[in-house]
């Protein structure tokens, strides 16, 4: 915390040190919807991200405009990469902000795919959340499910509105993701690559147990109108 001291605003800001904890730990009990209400946009990021190109105001302006409740900055190539949605587009002149990944080559993500990874998605490394998106998705975040794998496939449910139109890629403001396991001790050693896959093993239970109680609680609630049901598998 010590290495913000440096900053003008630091002697005015609230710091908060849980050594071994992630961040999704850290927003379920200090960034409570009505204690985050005076602000129009919560922004959740990872540490191990540059920002050197990034200007948030430009950012802000893009998302107003655009009318998106859930977005996220592109990655720049080069970054670690985990769903191509994410990546920066090729020729960002064209546009602002991508809200669809098409793959023709892949049936994942094909020109009919609706469903998150392929549109109405962001990641959980850099999202950004506005008022109203955020007090929805807080109460989403699980007490005990700290990695909130799983989440992001959800989110859209939040996006007050067609998550196809108001969740998006901002690409002409984009971050780098240096991609460094910090939770993993960093990746250097015998132990940190231990310490990691234990890390991931917790993070899969995690999405299961997510996933498991997402179901349960469509199942118990009669009045729940799924808004993006998933297509009915046809046999071949």
């Amino acid at each position: 915390m010590e290495q913000w001291s440096d900053l003008e605003w630091h002697g005015r800001a609230l710091h908060v040190a849980a050594p071994g904890q992630t961040k999704w730990w850290f927003a379920k009990r200090f960034l409570h919807p009505d204690v985050v209400a005076e602000y129009d946009y919560v922004f959740l990021w990872d540490e191990d991200v540059e920002v050197d190109a990034f200007d948030p105001l430009r950012y802000l302006a893009v998302v107003r405009r655009e009318g998106l409740e859930i977005s996220q900055p592109a990655l720049e190539r080069g970054s670690e990469i985990h769903h191509g949605i994410t990546v920066r587009a090729s020729a960002p002149g064209r546009g602002d902000v991508h809200r669809r990944f098409h793959r023709p080559s892949g049936p994942r993500c094909d020109g009919e795919s609706t469903a998150p990874p392929c549109t109405g998605w962001v990641e959980l490394m850099v999202p950004v959340f506005s008022r109203a998106a955020w007090r929805c998705t807080w109460s989403m975040v699980q007490n005990d499910l700290v990695h909130a794998w799983g989440l992001d496939y959800k989110l859209g449910y939040c996006a007050q509105g067609d998550r196809t139109l108001k969740v998006g890629v901002v690409d002409s403001e984009y971050v780098f993701h240096r991609g460094v396991p910090v939770l993993g001790g960093g990746g250097k050693g015998g132990s940190a690559s231990a310490t990691r896959i234990a890390v991931r093993r917790r993070s899969y239970a995690e999405m299961m147990t997510f996933n498991r109680r997402w179901k349960q609680a469509v199942a118990d609630d009669s009045s729940w109108t799924d808004p993006y049901p998933e297509p009915t598998a046809t046999a071949r």
